[in-house]
């Protein structure tokens, strides 16, 4: 099963919105096959290590399937995985974890088992499950899961008064910060710092030698239409995937400026500012499993205020900038009493170069 999940990884940020899956084959204690889902509507792990058998010209029947996630056994862009394990004679299927879908959660595992096929679950499961975590949040609730990323002073300053932020924290959170990107399907960031810093919001692989080039959709939250027609978000050969989000009282002329190169959504207001809800039920709507916040402090703010943030991704440097004018990394209204405090579980501190990585669920 470890090696299950080890293939499983290659999948994550490539696969979206299907989950990162893993398996291996096994007759009389020896690997006969392995695989792993590559890309959304190719074969999945399961007829990867299938096909791998065959390739290798060991005979499938009688042996052990061992695979992250439950089969599925209803006919999507792919047949089930069910049918083409019953086809292949395995006689024992081992599952790490079931698949999350309300729907179909168990239907697998109960069609294997009616054919005779011994049936074991929720060995790794942890590892499974954390895995495909945002698959998971995006197919019960149909929204994506959303994490807050920044980098920061030990103090949380993200830029000084005047707005200069580049670059607190050094190239290997650098790094680690465009795996973030990655394993994402959208980045977004407020119109403050689109205009203050001009970013290109794109994914760059840190996978040496690959040649799969990933789709990040590039969201703007400019509730007045600000964004300028050189920024990088809306002029560069990635345009197509930027997506700004304004208000209903945004200038139409300004709109129909931006509309010429790139896609804009007339968002509903919550008070002065673009209703998030409304956009990750739209976004949910697009196959958005994961959404990465590079917005700066007032929107990784205006997340947490609203209950609508799931997980963080911290990085800190060794520096302190103080100030009353600086810029904290997560702003907004906050909590006005100690009970009103956001707690972190699950936390994780990690040496990234110089720099120090936080990686928590908020709740």
């Amino acid at each position: 099963m470890r090696k299950a999940l080890s293939l499983a990884r290659k999948g994550v940020g490539r696969v979206s919105p299907n989950p990162a899956v893993g398996a291996v084959l096994v007759l009389r204690g020896k690997e006969i096959g392995s695989g792993w889902h590559r890309v959304a509507g190719g074969p999945h792990a399961e007829v990867e290590a299938i096909s791998d058998a065959m390739r290798r010209g060991k005979n499938t029947r009688g042996s052990t399937l061992y695979v992250t996630l439950e089969p599925c056994s209803t006919h999507g862009r792919t047949p089930p995985c069910t049918k083409a394990i019953l086809d292949a004679g395995i006689k024992r299927v081992v599952v790490a974890a079931t698949d999350p879908n309300p729907k179909h959660a168990g239907r697998g595992l109960d069609l294997l088992r009616a054919h005779g096929i011994r049936v074991e679950q929720g060995i790794c499961s942890d590892r499974a499950e954390s895995l495909n975590e945002a698959f998971t949040h995006w197919i019960v609730h149909r929204t994506p899961l959303v994490t807050l990323k920044a980098a920061m002073t030990l103090d949380g300053k993200i830029a000084t008064a005047a707005g200069e932020s580049k670059w607190i924290t050094g190239p290997e959170a650098g790094r680690e910060a465009m795996k973030l990107r990655w394993q994402s399907d959208a980045i977004i960031a407020g119109i403050n710092t689109v205009l203050a810093d001009d970013p290109s919001l794109t994914c760059r692989s840190s996978r040496s030698g690959d040649k799969i080039r990933k789709r990040i959709r590039r969201i703007v939250l400019d509730s007045k239409a600000r964004t300028p027609l050189n920024a990088r978000v809306v002029s560069d050969e990635h345009r197509v995937d930027t997506i700004i989000v304004v208000g209903r009282g945004a200038s139409t002329r300004r709109i129909a400026r931006l509309e010429k190169r790139v896609s804009v959504w007339r968002a509903p207001m919550r008070g002065d500012r673009i209703s998030l809800k409304w956009l990750l039920n739209r976004l949910g709507k697009l196959d958005i499993t994961h959404l990465l916040v590079e917005g700066g402090g007032e929107v990784n703010g205006a997340f947490v205020d609203q209950g609508l943030a799931h997980r963080v991704a911290f990085f800190y440097a060794p520096l302190v900038l103080g100030g009353r004018e600086s810029k904290p990394g997560v702003a907004g209204a906050g909590a006005t009493q100690l009970a009103g405090l956001k707690n972190l579980t699950d936390v994780e501190w990690r040496k990234v170069g110089a720099d120090l990585m936080l990686t928590a669920r908020i709740g």
